[in-house]
């Protein structure tokens, strides 16, 4: 008799909702295999039966030929008794038990699934909710584990008998596609308008939203994770009211079209761009404008209202059926080319995702609804990713990533981190992964709050993370720490301060095990300090267990708070005053500053009223913008620093023929002193001071300032390496999302033979602090418990 074998397998990763259960039957039968395979909360299980050879050769190829949108982080097998038996078959799947499985990210529509979209001789011709097991919603749909149809939003959508066949044919692509559907079974696509809104009949949903947009209307339109906002993106009337009544200052919008060749006009696509624009998560991509983009209505530009004076274009193309119906399929009449896709809300809240509030909220934003049927779950706003030196920069990580889970070079106790109270993401941690949430927002807003409560809860019952350990940044009045304060229940609420949770993501996000310290250069707009002031331009030698300040910008005051955010002319005159230079009507920053208004900023100066002192890198960037004359109010977060690298791009950058950088004068502690050194920026104010009245050009001034900066960064890593034998350093904070600070900053210290972490898969504004704020809390948890 044959010898015969039988193996139990689990598998663990994103092994589910990426179509491994079909292959592992197609695996099994290929090689004359009996058997089972079901989901279940820990995973993949499978039970294979036959000759040894074959058994052994299925387990060993099982991860390495494993579906292209799985990511195996384990296969574990053991010898179990022969059980006899033919065929193979895949059961229903195993509830119970902690959650261990990895539920995979949404996916854009694959080439298969367009090719039938446009093909009129397919059943799901047009069809607006076409997918397979290659692509289409999965994170945003799920309810519970393990993935099945019934844990997910389509679960109210039972199978027409030609789906129900597919999806139990082992040589189909639908085979246990659990999002399957066909016009005859699937959610409905409408189209609702007027006063009360109401479903427009009689045409095609599709055809009349195209017809409407390149009328000049706003559309409300349902997406994976929400609703967009979306007009033409040409139609310079149309984004004009879309930007007034989103109430969005000038923040940019992100543009959607339906192929690269599209923006290739407006914008400079290298192959990295054009990799992420074309790929499986589809993100909203930064790419650099050209100088010669025409603008609307001359050769098929973009309405000027669309990104003023950034020197970005935020681009993205189609991700679901319903996005290329309304770009248009071939043969489709003529219709917009690029439409404006931005985020369905007030700006500050959260995106909408219910379709009742979608009609309430979104009321006096848009001029007609394109939804539909299909819940969902989980919110989840687009992901936006830019490319410096050939890398990704993630600047949000959501759609598309979350809630793939970053490996962790050390094992972490089950700990929830709060995030900061900007740009908020919690992170889950257990074991060596950590969760980071989807985009949250901003929490200043109470449906914001909200919308974190349930993304919170939604994340814990998909990965059985049960925190026991918390974590919350160090300011006070952070709504994020207050409500780790309140839910603690007797938890430990390790509290962690902002620059040093930054420094603490790079390295995490680099497999840094923190057995040596980094000099972790952390520049943003605010953050808490031990000492009660606003840090922001911080040099810190640090390791996940504490920090030592070894130096920072000079204190300047903040006057007035939020007040100096959105004028940046208060920063550049509070910067002035502490420099020692008159204020004189010839400087843009005074000639910006309403005279009433002046009077009292020197007052309050004087008084030191209401001025908390702030070492930030990023207001010095907003204050040499207003003295520069670049920007004086800001609309938006970092506008005025936008702007300023817009500036200094269009002189080619630092060190290319702007000039030498300005000098910062560093001031050491007295000798026999303890304390930081001091980074004083009044050389530098000096200096572009007279480049102003000398009549030199405002991107002139900007790229040396750039320069000037990056110098800082290569002469404090230097003195810093020389004191204390350290040679790695991490670039961190939202101020680094400036590529071309990044670059130059990194260029030099690679010249000074450091090695350079910067940010690629986790952001480095406050999008990535929780992932520190994790790291941090167990290093000084387990000091605190293993003495």
């Amino acid at each position: 008799m044959e010898a015969v074998e039988r193996r139990r397998i689990i598998v663990r990763g994103v092994v589910q909702g990426v179509g491994f259960r079909p292959y592992v039957y197609t695996r099994a039968t290929g090689l004359g295999l009996a058997g089972h395979v079901t989901n279940t909360p820990e995973g993949v299980v499978a039970e294979v039966e036959g000759a040894p050879a074959a058994v052994t050769e299925f387990c060993d190829r099982l991860a390495a030929d494993a579906p292209p949108l799985a990511v195996v982080d384990a296969v574990d097998h053991c010898v179990v008794p022969v059980a006899g038996g033919a065929g193979f078959t895949i059961v229903a799947s195993r509830a119970g038990g902690p959650a261990r499985t990895l539920v995979p990210p949404d996916v854009a529509t694959c080439a298969d699934c367009l090719a039938e979209l446009a093909d009129p001789a397919d059943r799901r011709h047009r069809h607006p909710f076409i997918t397979c097991t290659h692509c289409g919603p999965r994170f945003t749909i799920v309810t519970g584990l393990p993935y099945d149809r019934a844990h997910t939003t389509m679960a109210g959508f039972p199978m027409c008998p030609d789906c129900a066949r597919e999806y139990a044919d082992p040589a189909d692509r639908r085979f246990h596609a659990q999002p399957v559907a066909c016009p005859a079974c699937g959610p409905r696509l409408r189209l609702l308008a007027g006063h009360p809104p109401h479903e427009v009949t009689g045409v095609d949903p599709v055809a009349e939203a195209r017809r409407l947009l390149a009328a000049g209307a706003i559309l409300a339109v349902k997406g994976i994770g929400g609703y967009h906002l979306a007009c033409d993106a040409a139609h310079p009337g149309a984004v004009a009211e879309l930007r007034r009544r989103k109430a969005r200052g000038d923040k940019p919008f992100a543009l959607m079209a339906r192929d690269p060749a599209d923006l290739e006009y407006l914008v400079h696509i290298g192959p990295e761009e054009h990799a992420l624009l074309t790929g499986a998560v589809r993100p909203i991509v930064l790419l650099r404008r050209r100088a010669d983009a025409p603008v609307a209505g001359v050769g098929g530009g973009v309405a000027e209202g669309v990104a003023p004076r950034s020197p970005d274009l935020g681009a993205m193309l189609p991700y679901t059926p319903v996005h290329h119906l309304l770009l248009g399929l071939p043969g489709d009449p003529p219709g917009p080319r690029l439409l404006v896709m931005t985020s369905g809300n007030l700006s500050g809240e959260p995106i909408v995702t219910d379709d009742a509030e979608a009609l309430d909220r979104l009321a006096g934003l848009a001029d007609a609804w394109l939804t539909h049927d299909r819940p969902i779950h989980v919110p989840c706003d687009d992901s936006v990713v830019r490319v410096c030196d050939g890398e990704p920069l993630t600047v949000r990580r959501s759609r598309g990533y979350a809630p793939l889970p970053v490996t962790l070079p050390l094992p972490v106790p089950p700990i929830l981190a709060a995030g900061g109270d900007l740009k908020n993401t919690f992170c889950l941690g257990e074991g060596r992964r950590a969760w980071l949430s989807a985009h949250i927002g901003d929490m200043d807003d109470l449906a914001t709050q909200y919308a974190y409560e349930r993304a919170e809860r939604q994340l814990e019952s998909v990965t059985g993370v049960t925190p026991a350990l918390l974590a919350a940044d160090l300011h006070p009045g952070y709504r994020s720490g207050q409500r780790a304060g309140r839910v603690a229940a007797g938890r430990p609420l390790v509290r962690v301060q902002h620059h040093h949770a930054h420094i603490a993501s790079a390295m995490a996000e680099h497999g840094l095990d923190g057995g040596h310290k980094v000099i972790g250069v952390a520049f943003d707009g605010t953050g808490y300090g031990d000492d009660g002031a606003v840090w922001g331009g911080e040099f810190l030698l640090a390791d996940y267990a504490g920090y030592t300040r070894f130096a920072h910008l000079a204190y300047v005051p903040l006057p007035g708070g939020d007040a100096a955010v959105h004028r940046p002319y208060r920063m550049a005159l509070s910067q002035l005053r502490a420099a020692g230079i008159e204020w004189t009507a010839d400087l843009p920053c005074v000639a910006a500053c309403p005279p009433d208004e002046l009077r009292v900023l020197r007052g309050q100066l004087e008084r030191n009223l209401n001025c908390a002192p702030t070492s930030s890198m990023g207001r010095l960037f907003d204050a040499v913008s207003s003295l520069a004359g670049v920007c004086h109010r800001s609309g938006y977060e970092a506008q005025a620093a936008i702007e300023l690298e817009s500036a200094a791009l269009a002189a080619g950058g630092p060190g290319a023929g702007a000039g030498p950088g300005y000098a910062f004068a560093l001031r050491l502690p007295p000798d026999g002193a303890e304390g930081p050194v001091t980074a004083d920026p009044a050389p530098v104010l000096a200096a572009v001071v007279a480049d102003v009245r000398a009549g030199t050009d405002p991107a002139r001034i900007a790229a040396r300032f750039h320069a000037s900066v990056a110098g800082l960064v290569g002469a404090l890593c230097a003195l810093a390496r020389e004191r204390h034998a350290l040679d790695t350093v991490a670039l961190t904070g939202g101020v680094f999302a400036n590529t071309l600070l990044s670059t130059a900053c990194a260029r030099i210290l690679r010249e000074q033979g450091f090695t350079v972490l910067r940010h690629t898969r986790v952001p480095p504004n406050d999008g990535g602090l929780s992932l520190g704020q994790l790291m941090v809390a167990a290093a000084v948890h387990a000091t605190d418990h293993h003495p």
